[in-house]
């Protein structure tokens, strides 16, 4: 029950002083979670009540199956993107309609929820979370900077107050020429100073509270409370020049409701073949795109603490979550590492913090929304803008292309091709390029030819340290484990040391850096010891792994081996030199 629900774990211990802590936090998150939620429904092509919707129940939920106390779960920019990005795929015919509202695309951000929730939740039953090991870092970080490119170019047309949609960059830039002559000044204005103090209101609050001696955390708090100043500066601004009336657009009436608990009733939606398939495709994508950001943000936060996350409790929390915002009408949500710093320095200890906040939302929802009607959509475009600006890893991107131009160019195809094609798009080719890396790489291992350092029993590449030979004698290290792909390399860069070494009698294979070796490997393996036997040399092995021994001992290789195997290279050194 334990493992099931962490909640029995830390609710033991639970006690007054963690709860202050955990109320704290929830507090601090809850003011940023209010503009957050609607500005990322407005970025999924949603009402924006959905957005507070989303962010109630997968709190709840991940209360009790999370194990992280700092992470805050909810609407998430990433999230929102690839949410409205597999819709307009799925429901093309909506794209021609004002910020989509239509009822099967709602239905469709639902169906999502429920989709990305039940394969997160296969990932951690079935403990599949090393699927996510799938996707490296530079495809991640490309992928990721390229997404933040893309929303904040798909929140230009709001910025603006022209019409400027579209799934891609150059789709949206586009947009944009074409209605450059439309622009309205209004929107402009409140859009542009939005984002200006967003910007830079949160170091001058931070400094500011510096100089009054409050503590660095303090400051840090209270610098993100700038988004309930600019959603009040806005409206206020709206209500005293009467700009609704000038054309600006806002956000409206919001139902002063909690969400009704349901499924959508999909038999009333003549969805085809097609949109399922498109829906389940976008939906695995999101799961894992999810997973992986979310679990590398409480990672983070439980090595301050010491402290451990399991992955595949993790994938089962996220489930949970992503089920929760679908039964209360919501769309896929994950982890926002903004929202989880902001709730890690505001002391949070337990899960429970996401649970107060999420009571916090429930009550805003209840009795505050009449007061956003004339909260301008510029200001929360600008809030769109201000938050991804920090997903551009401007640093990771040089280190990829000064440490490895192999995996920068996974980056930059990934990038490239989110920009150019959509997230979507970018992200599975990425995935595809590091897997070929990964197979080029293992398929074309690092060897190295032995030679014995002097007046010692340690053995290092004859390219790189002064070390002794025999003539009669290669040892021979592959730096990998051999599987079907490097096979046949293995047996070529042999068949190269026998004729470079034309009076050699043995050829011992270092097997240090070994972990594996398949049946495809096993019988280059026989190959080998047949080539060497014929050429009138001896096979030996060195420095087995037990593991790697355990499997060559079920097999009938060992029998047929011309030669010896060794516990330590300077051991067949000595037999055999």
């Amino acid at each position: 029950m334990i493992q099931l629900f962490p909640f029995f774990k830390w609710a033991k211990h639970y006690s007054k002083p963690i709860f202050i802590k955990d109320l704290i936090a929830s507090v601090v998150i809850t003011m940023m979670l209010i503009p957050q939620s609607l500005a990322y429904a407005l970025l999924a092509g949603l009402p924006p009540q959905l957005g507070l919707y989303a962010s109630i129940l997968p709190l709840m939920a991940y209360a009790v199956f999370g194990t992280s106390g700092a992470l805050s779960v909810g609407p998430f920019a990433i999230a929102s993107i690839m949410t409205v990005t597999a819709l307009n795929a799925a429901f093309p015919s909506d794209l021609t309609l004002p910020l989509n509202y239509q009822a099967d695309y709602i239905a469709g951000a639902v169906v999502l929820a429920f989709l990305s929730g039940l394969f997160l939740l296969l990932f951690g039953f079935l403990r599949l979370g090393f699927l996510s090991n799938f996707l490296s870092f530079p495809v991640v970080s490309g992928f990721i900077s390229a997404s933040a490119l893309v929303i904040g170019a798909s929140q230009l047309g709001n910025l603006l107050g022209i019409n400027a949609k579209g799934d891609t960059l150059l789709e949206v830039l586009t947009r944009v020429v074409e209605e450059i002559n439309t622009i309205h000044t209004e929107t402009v204005i409140l859009g542009v100073s939005s984002f200006i103090f967003l910007f830079f209101a949160p170091k001058v609050i931070k400094t500011f509270a510096i100089k009054l001696n409050a503590k660095a955390y303090l400051a840090e708090i209270l610098s993100k409370t700038t988004s309930i100043l600019a959603m009040l500066l806005s409206v206020a601004y709206v209500l005293s020049f009467e700009l609704e009336s000038k054309g600006v657009a806002v956000i409206g009436n919001i139902p002063a409701m909690l969400p009704h608990l349901s499924l959508p009733n999909i038999t009333s939606y003549t969805w085809t073949y097609e949109t399922w398939e498109s829906l389940v495709s976008s939906a695995v994508l999101i799961s894992i795109i999810g997973f992986v950001s979310s679990l590398s943000v409480a990672q983070t936060f439980a090595a301050k603490k010491r402290q451990r996350i399991n992955p595949n409790q993790e994938a089962v929390a996220l489930g949970f979550a992503n089920l929760g915002s679908g039964f209360s009408g919501g769309f896929p949500v994950s982890a926002s590492l903004s929202r989880s710093a902001v709730s890690f320095n505001a002391g949070a200890e337990t899960p429970a913090a996401g649970a107060l906040t999420a009571i916090g939302l429930g009550v805003a929802t209840l009795y505050l929304t009449p007061y956003l009607y004339y909260l301008p959509i510029a200001t929360l475009a600008a809030m769109i803008l201000v938050a991804v600006i920090s997903l551009i890893d401007i640093d990771a991107i040089k280190r990829s292309w000064q440490y490895s131009q192999k995996d920068f160019s996974a980056l930059l195809l990934t990038v490239i091709l989110t920009l150019l094609q959509g997230v979507e798009a970018g992200l599975i080719s990425g995935v595809i390029l590091s897997i070929a890396l990964h197979l080029y790489r293992s398929s074309h291992p690092h060897v190295a030819e032995l030679g014995r350092v002097p007046e010692t029993e340690h053995f290092r590449n004859i390219e790189r340290h002064n070390v002794i030979t025999q003539a009669n004698l290669i040892f021979f290290r592959v730096d990998e484990s051999l599987y079907f792909a490097n096979a046949r390399f293995l047996e070529d860069k042999i068949n190269k040391l026998v004729a470079d070494h034309p009076k050699a009698e043995h050829l011992v294979l270092v097997c240090s850096s070994i972990n594996d070796i398949d049946a495809s490997a096993l019988e280059s393996l026989f190959s080998v010891n047949n080539y060497l036997q014929e050429a009138g040399m001896k096979a030996h092995l060195t420095e087995v792994k037990g593991p790697v021994l355990d499997r060559l001992k079920r097999s009938d290789f060992l029998e047929y081996l011309t030669g010896n195997v060794y516990l330590s290279n300077y051991e067949a050194w000595v037999d055999l030199a």
